[in-house]
């Protein structure tokens, strides 16, 4: 088993004067640590005019500055919007990363779910999907050595060579952001690694990784001519203490990741406020106090607590064959020293178990090979993106707007 550390680069107000510069520095001094300790991928994601939510609109800034800082660990696009971005710029800062960090860039994809992202940029909901298939057939044959060109419905490219080209060949590892649970049968089908971006239950990933693979190896569909990555990695929320009670004390970000997600997901097409007329984190401090029960039960999902707990923990989700585990440490107000103190704890006490795991590669040879059968496991019980975290949550009316 591999394990990532996620950022979403959130900042819930109120905010001050040097408070954005505090964030991206210490995110870097994270990633550092995260590096000298042993992790293995660092995942950055790119969104656009969500305040509070996530200040990431440019991860291929934000990973370049990080591969001058580390020399180990993967930098992974998590994930690049190929609605949002034209082809050939992808292409050029996947190169450009990848040559930065010599050869460590791990390249996901995505479409964006929100309105509020898409608008902007002369997209939409109803035909993302579509942007997002023509830019994949658009962008592979820029890596090669050689000029593309390019003539479809929503992007049409002239005869060009592409430069520079990237270190790894013929291209980085492709991942694919899976928002919505069905969507890892769909990276499965296409060959793409799994970015699973929603938090579920061990049980949830041992039906998810059975669809996922049964969909690689049975109906398998490339939209290009690219290397598969067989690989499905799920986000959990993360904080590791030396006690369980003193790890949820420390976690209160986990719940105002969640809070915000389920808030902003309930509106038609996740359309999020207009500019400064919802203070989130005051939003989110009412529904604290509303529901004491509900967020104290939120605090003991995920990867919250104790090395023991939260070995436990993962014991279960290494039966499920899960690749890699991604910990979302940085949310809400969790502070830099806790998320530092936390990555330290469980990177000596606890990851060193797990990252050997000589079973989980003999497992997957067998199922890429055809020598391990999974079953169809029905996934319709297992839709819930919020998993163990589903908090109720009642925007508030200027959330519509």
């Amino acid at each position: 088993m591999k394990f990532g550390i996620f950022y979403e680069l959130q900042l819930p107000r109120p905010w001050e004067t040097g408070d954005e510069l505090k964030l991206y520095q210490n995110a870097l001094s994270q990633m550092e640590l995260a590096d000298r300790l042993g992790y293995d991928h660092a995942w950055v994601v790119e969104h656009h005019f969500l305040e509070e939510y996530s200040h990431s609109p440019s991860p291929e800034s934000f990973l370049a500055a990080a591969s001058q800082r580390t020399k180990n660990i993967r930098l992974g696009h998590g994930i690049l919007q190929l609605t949002t971005n034209h082809p050939a710029r992808v292409a050029e800062r996947v190169a450009v990363l990848d040559l930065l960090s010599n050869g460590r860039c791990e390249f996901g994809m995505g479409e964006s779910a929100s309105i509020t992202e898409l608008t902007p940029f002369g997209r939409d909901m109803e035909t993302k999907k579509e942007v997002f298939e023509e830019a994949v057939q658009a962008i592979f044959p820029m890596f090669k050595d050689a000029g593309s060109e390019h003539h479809g419905k929503y992007f049409d490219i002239p005869l060009r060579n592409v430069v520079p080209k990237p270190v790894q060949k013929p291209h980085p590892p492709l991942w694919m952001a899976c928002s919505q649970l069905p969507t890892i049968e769909r990276a499965g089908r296409h060959g793409f690694g799994a970015l699973g971006f929603q938090f579920v239950s061990a049980d949830a990933a041992h039906a998810w990784v059975h669809a996922y693979y049964n969909a690689m190896t049975k109906r398998l569909h490339k939209l290009a001519d690219y290397e598969i990555n067989p690989n499905m990695a799920l986000v959990s929320f993360f904080m590791c203490a030396k006690t369980d009670e003193e790890a949820r004390a420390r976690a209160d970000g986990a719940t105002f990741f969640q809070f915000a997600l389920r808030f902003y997901g309930a509106s038609q097409n996740r359309q999020r406020p207009a500019p400064y007329t919802v203070n989130m984190w005051d939003e989110y401090n009412k529904w604290k106090r509303d529901n004491p029960e509900a967020q104290e039960a939120a605090l003991r999902g995920g990867l919250i607590g104790s090395p023991e707990t939260i070995r436990k923990k993962l014991k279960r989700f290494q039966s499920s064959h899960i690749d890699q585990v991604i910990l979302l440490n940085q949310a809400g107000k969790n502070s830099h020293e806790h998320i530092c103190e936390s990555l330290e704890l469980f990177g000596r006490e606890v990851m060193p178990e797990f990252q050997n795991d000589p079973a989980q590669a003999a497992w997957k040879q067998g199922v890429m090979s055809g020598e391990i059968k999974l079953e169809e496991i029905d996934t319709e019980a297992f839709t819930d993106r919020y998993g163990k975290l589903a908090i109720n949550v009642v925007p508030a009316k200027a959330a519509a707007g």
